[in-house]
């Protein structure tokens, strides 16, 4: 069985799109590796962001991530944040981007994600040995950034607009679901 998405399929936001809402281990259905090698940084960021969408639309934080092997350039692994849907505390986009990828050699991979990662993720990426994070907004919240590349993980900015516009929207909208996403109910509870 062929591959939909093959060397000759153009790289459209539906595509882009698709490949976001598809459960990782089915990929291969939808494009192969000819595919994937075609894909880059802003590519594999806009698939975040289409995550980072999907949460927002299920009414969570919008963070998305994805991990793709440096060689092949194969996703796999993504996720978005679920605080709100599955009432879990520290489901955020990089850590459901993790758990979908499970049990591999991080050193060998990049993951992207949609917003600067908080304390509990950044510790996460260096534990597990990423080899590189690419953010995509330190606009709406950065600062773990320079501890990553202290721990020698490359570290590139790539902000996209639509995902900056996405959680600036989303913070304006929900500030007290934005503070307990980072800092805990406490802190929604001091604040009122």
């Amino acid at each position: 069985m062929s591959s939909l998405l093959s060397k000759s399929s153009p790289k459209s936001q539906q595509a882009l799109r698709a490949i976001a809402h598809m459960p990782t281990k089915s990929l291969d259905v939808l494009m192969d590796h000819h595919f994937a090698k075609s894909l880059d940084d802003e590519d594999f960021m806009r698939i975040a962001v289409y995550l980072a969408q999907k949460s927002y639309d299920e009414g969570g934080c919008p963070i998305g991530a994805v991990i793709i092997d440096n060689q092949t350039k194969q996703i796999v692994g993504k996720g978005h944040n679920t605080l709100v849907q599955e009432d879990h505390p520290y489901n955020h986009g990089e850590t459901s981007a993790i758990r979908d990828a499970g049990r591999i050699d991080f050193s060998k991979t990049t993951l992207f994600t949609t917003l600067s990662p908080c304390d509990v993720c950044a510790t996460l990426l260096y534990m597990r040995g990423f080899a590189r994070v690419v953010v995509g907004d330190v606009t709406n919240a950065g600062g773990n950034e320079a501890m990553l590349k202290e721990k020698g993980i490359q570290v590139d900015i790539l902000e996209d607009p639509q995902g900056i516009a996405l959680y600036g929207d989303f913070r304006a909208e929900k500030p007290e679901q934005d503070l307990e996403d980072w800092q805990g109910l406490s802190a929604v509870n001091k604040r009122a």
